[in-house]
């Protein structure tokens, strides 16, 4: 391999990485997008180099639903990767929520409660992640919210009262939760004895 001329700058991993991959996709018949795909600083050093060269907090990307951001633990301080719901998701799959339940306006709210409690379930199974129980509380609450003003619309009796709403929320709407625990605990193995050499 020849040295970089002087005054030329090597490419990094990165760079050379991103340069083969366009015609590594072409062999498959697939492209990148041009607009989603991009170089960017991350990781653990990302904000100590950033911070020293006087610029912003580290870029973020959204990748399989997730906004990806660099955080930090609050045990140790230690680095880790912070993955929370991708806002536009989130905003398109409550205006289909929206949807749904004007369409399902005259089902019997059993039928309506399992319907949402199946949709929620989805979302926590999914986007379960450690350190993004906070966006799940918010889905949750938005749903239910979604849910009072559309039986509230199709009471004669006016605005549903929230004593009733919290009764049906309890009977069909789930907790949200984290389902995915983090790589260490999740394949961590832990033995009971010793074992003995034979």
């Amino acid at each position: 391999m020849s040295a970089p001329r002087k005054g030329v700058r090597p490419k990094t991993e990165a760079e050379t990485f991103l340069a083969a991959l366009p015609q590594r996709f072409a062999q498959f018949g697939l492209e990148l997008h041009p607009d989603k795909t991009r170089l960017i600083e991350f990781g653990p050093s990302a904000e100590k180099n950033r911070r020293d060269r006087g610029e912003g907090k580290p870029e973020t990307f959204d990748f399989l639903g997730f906004t990806h951001i660099c955080g930090r633990k609050r045990s140790n301080g230690y680095f880790t990767v912070l993955r929370q719901s991708q806002r536009t998701r989130l905003q398109a799959k409550l205006a289909h929520i929206k949807t749904e339940l004007r369409r399902r306006f005259h089902e019997p709210i059993p039928t309506l409660g399992r319907w949402l409690a199946s949709v929620l379930r989805g979302h926590f199974n999914y986007y379960g992640v450690p350190m993004n129980g906070p966006a799940l509380s918010i889905f949750r609450f938005q749903v239910v919210r979604l849910c009072h003003r559309a039986l509230s619309r199709r009471s004669q009796k006016g605005r549903i009262p929230w004593e009733r709403m919290y009764r049906l929320v309890d009977c069909y709407v789930p907790k949200d939760r984290i389902c995915h625990p983090y790589p260490l605990q999740r394949m961590g193995v832990t033995t009971q004895g010793k074992s003995r050499m034979r």
